[in-house]
């Protein structure tokens, strides 16, 4: 006779409750709901299965943990395909990337090409950054009426149509609408690509992988630099703007494959092909179950935040300070660096190879300097870090506008003046960069959120405008020195706006901070 073996009661910690490889920088996802999820989740909650009815079968191996459970072939491929979904959708963030860079070592032969204005080049750079602003204000809606997936889409059709549009321009004005077209395709990519990830990616990998977009956009930066300087020696700036349609073509191509948001498709009741997708990106059957009923409890709460900004004074006030900080960052000046830097660096006295060279590492160092922020925000805190970062912009643009004023004469004044401006890129990758994106989610209460994350969004893409097509101007107006010591000292003065106004944020659950805020606490103690 074969005895019954009994089974114990079994206990898993769930996976939102371990901790994430890492927390996200920044994602112009700008909607970070990676952050959010994991901070969100309470992590003193245990899910169990007890086996009370000896008839019950589970779906792993008697005697076995959950966590060896997970290790089987239909698991582990589960979670190679979550794996691969979400690389492919932050290929998202390197199209971003692409399409800031690409445009700064174009400028000087566009303009001498079409024997254009300095003003001219101002609106071909900022075309772009109003292009995306209209694209954000689209985004939301295309979101949930089309879909994460078929936005995608539509955002990287328009990227390459837009990317092969620069390259053919043949005039100015054709050149600022191609550049309109690649502003729609990134506002529309940069709002879904954040929020598809969020919703795709497995608990354990969803702050690495919303960190992988972020890098992703500093890579294309510093692809797009690469490319520059190397047909800047021929100076055909067509290929330069046109050659970014090929990795766009590969990007939609690839897009095709992804499967459509989980979350999505429960908000259009198709619930059925919901947990198909979330089977084929998780591979436990409870795993599936309790991400869907935990999807459907979060669709219980809607979003009503424009309506909650007229109502309530309290949910104004995160808005206003979402905005406020992210005109913060646009108004560092770093924006100026990625568009204008050839130009900056002929101003110091180098040939065009060096130019296009020096630009090429400073796309490296913006590379590089953002792994600081990763692993720093959970460490020092928010207001820490951008204390240190705003200190060290001031200082370094300070000292650039000093050394072009004095006329950096020898090759060690040229370099110290290089290093300066590098010092300038570490302490924006290290701090605004990110950190002002992941304030700006932290900081919106549930109910709200989504409007607030919109409304900041927006602010960035028109204060990004506002600085591309101005910088030009005010270096031909009050001149070089002036202008660098105007970005030195807003640098100054937003340390004194994140003293009084701008929250800690580091180790507070999303909830304590709303109800601070809503309780109408001082927006600078609501993370206490």
């Amino acid at each position: 006779m074969v005895s019954a073996r009994k089974r114990l009661p079994m206990t898993r910690m769930p996976a939102a409750c371990l901790p994430s490889m890492c927390r996200s920088p920044a994602s112009p996802n700008r909607v970070l709901l990676a952050i959010l999820r994991d901070r969100a989740t309470p992590c003193n909650s245990r899910h169990r299965h007890e086996d009370a009815d000896q008839g019950i079968q589970f779906a792993y191996p008697t005697g076995e943990s959950s966590m060896n459970a997970i290790a089987t072939p239909a698991a582990t491929h589960a979670k190679a395909t979550a794996v691969f979904t979400c690389v492919l959708a932050a290929l998202a963030g390197l199209m971003f990337g692409l399409d800031i860079g690409v445009i700064s070592g174009a400028t000087q032969f566009i303009q001498r090409d079409f024997a254009i204005s300095d003003h001219m080049v101002e609106w071909i750079v900022s075309g772009m950054m109003f292009g995306a602003a209209m694209g954000a204000l689209l985004a939301g809606w295309m979101s949930a009426a089309l879909g994460r997936k078929r936005s995608l889409i539509l955002g990287a059709v328009l990227f390459v149509v837009g990317s092969l549009l620069c390259g053919f321009a043949w005039s100015p004005y054709t050149l600022i609408a191609a550049r309109v077209v690649l502003g729609l395709a990134i506002g529309i990519s940069t709002f879904t690509a954040p929020l598809y990830l969020a919703e795709v990616a497995p608990e354990f990998i969803r702050g690495a992988m919303v960190s992988l977009y972020q890098l992703m956009i500093t890579i294309g930066i510093l692809v797009a630099f690469l490319s520059d300087t190397a047909f800047s020696y021929s100076g055909n700036w067509r290929l330069m703007l046109g050659v970014i349609a090929i990795p766009g073509v590969l990007f939609l191509f690839g897009v095709f494959f992804l499967p459509d948001s989980p979350r999505w498709l429960m908000m259009r009741n198709r619930e059925a092909e919901a947990l198909d997708v979330l089977q084929q990106l998780r591979g436990n059957p409870d795993a599936v179950t309790r991400e869907a009923n935990e999807i459907k409890e979060q669709l219980r709460t809607p979003q009503r935040g424009w309506h909650l900004f007229l109502e309530n004074s309290n949910f104004r006030r995160s808005v206003g300070l979402g905005v406020l900080l992210q005109l913060m960052q646009q108004f560092t000046g770093m924006n100026v660096v990625m568009y204008y830097a050839p130009r900056i660096f002929k101003d110091m006295g180098y040939d065009t190879t060096s130019q296009m060279w020096f630009t090429a590492i400073v796309g490296l160092t913006n590379v590089l300097a953002t792994f600081i922020a990763i692993g720093l925000i959970d460490k020092w805190g928010r207001k820490p870090i951008l204390y240190t970062g705003f200190a060290v912009m001031a200082i370094g643009l300070g000292v650039v506008g000093a050394m072009m004023g004095m006329g950096a004469v020898s090759h060690a004044m040229q370099l110290f003046t290089v290093g300066m401006l590098l010092v300038f890129i570490v302490g924006f990758a290290m701090s605004a960069g990110p950190l002002i994106w992941t304030l700006c989610s932290e900081v919106q209460p549930l109910k709200g959120r989504d409007f607030g994350i919109g409304c900041s969004t927006f602010t960035n893409w028109i204060a990004n405008m506002i600085v591309g097509a101005t910088f030009l101007t005010l270096l031909n107006s009050v001149g070089h020195t002036e202008t660098f010591w105007l970005y030195a000292a807003l640098n100054l003065v937003f340390i004194g706006l994140t003293f009084w106004l701008v929250p800690e944020t580091k180790g507070v659950t999303l909830e304590h901070i709303e109800r601070n805020l809503m309780s109408g606490r001082k927006l600078r103690d609501i993370g206490q």
